[in-house]
């Protein structure tokens, strides 16, 4: 990492990329991440950030939050089971002990998990590369104890980073991280180990964004939704890219705005034919297995890069 670039990734423009087409042959690859967070009502103390806006503690924000869980949720599970839609859960890795009946829901429906950090009041700032291992090796053995899933994706909790962050994910073979925000397709990280995804995972179209910072109505945020949707499909046309609607119960599953979010899923829906309806899992193991070594060799060929030590050896 330098002062002038963090040397993620190289420069790779979009146009005359090697072609992508997922399973099907479809063109747009779509998946849905319900945050599924434990906010703590006093965490502690970190000096880089405060875990609550208005002041620590919050109720009004913990109990918000809390709403997402008991109530929240398990509207936009039914919701999601009416189209046939898997969620892959960016889950708060100590919501496996507050709130197992969740995780058995989801479970019994064959979503997808991967770690959010144990808790989203819990920040990387600050962590050695040791204490950021611990909570990797708790979440890996955490999910897997109580589904039988091993999960391969990371979002880092609260979106907070250490410089070590992608290279430690990456040495504990996670498959993809949704914490860059570069690309509409898919593309391969520099890491000193394994081969990590950056995975499309959108700020744009992230409904904490779209509600909480943009003050936007139900009806505005569906129209986005639609329209992003639609011009990823038609680029899907020449490569297949990938869209991600990233979903917090708390705020999509207010009874204003759910039946209005619906209309998103059902456009979704009716372009079946030419989109994988699938998981953030299941994209980067396609990506992996199919277009790993392509991708570096076309990053390679154009000769745009930012410096640094390249990408980590194929296995």
């Amino acid at each position: 990492m330098t002062h002038a670039d963090p040397n993620l990734y190289d420069y790779w423009p979009y146009a005359g990329r090697p072609k992508i087409r997922w399973p099907g042959d479809k063109k747009l690859a779509f998946w849905i991440a319900p945050n599924i967070e434990y906010y703590e009502f006093q965490p502690p103390p970190n000096p880089k950030r405060q875990p609550w806006p208005r002041g620590n503690p919050d109720i009004q924000g913990y109990t918000q939050r809390a709403w997402g869980n008991t109530v929240g949720h398990w509207r936009l599970m039914e919701l999601l089971d009416k189209y046939d839609m898997r969620g892959s859960i960016s889950l708060s890795i100590g919501l496996v002990d507050h709130h197992p009946e969740i995780i058995e829901a989801c479970a019994a429906r064959k979503w997808e998990f991967f770690s959010h950090g144990i808790y989203n009041t819990r920040f990387s700032y600050g962590m050695t590369p040791e204490q950021e291992r611990a909570v990797l090796e708790d979440s890996i053995r955490t999910v897997e104890r109580a589904t039988g899933e091993r999960i391969r994706g990371y979002l880092a909790p609260a979106l907070t980073h250490t410089e070590s962050t992608l290279d430690l994910i990456a040495e504990h073979d996670f498959w993809y991280t949704c914490d860059l925000f570069q690309d509409d397709q898919p593309q391969p990280i520099k890491t000193k180990t394994g081969q990590l995804v950056s995975m499309p995972y959108s700020l744009e179209v992230n409904d904490v964004i779209t509600y909480s910072v943009m003050g936007y109505t139900p009806e505005q945020y569906t129209d986005i939704l639609k329209r992003h949707f639609d011009q990823l499909l038609e680029e899907g046309e020449e490569s297949g890219t990938v869209m991600c609607i990233p979903l917090h119960a708390y705020l999509v599953s207010q009874p204003h705005r759910l039946r209005i979010f619906e209309e998103a899923l059902k456009h979704i829906s009716e372009h079946a034919d030419d989109v994988w309806i699938t998981t953030g899992q299941e994209i980067a193991k396609y990506f992996r297995e199919n277009y790993w070594e392509q991708s570096i060799a076309d990053i390679q060929t154009r000769g745009v890069t930012t410096g640094g030590t390249g990408f980590a050896p194929s296995r």
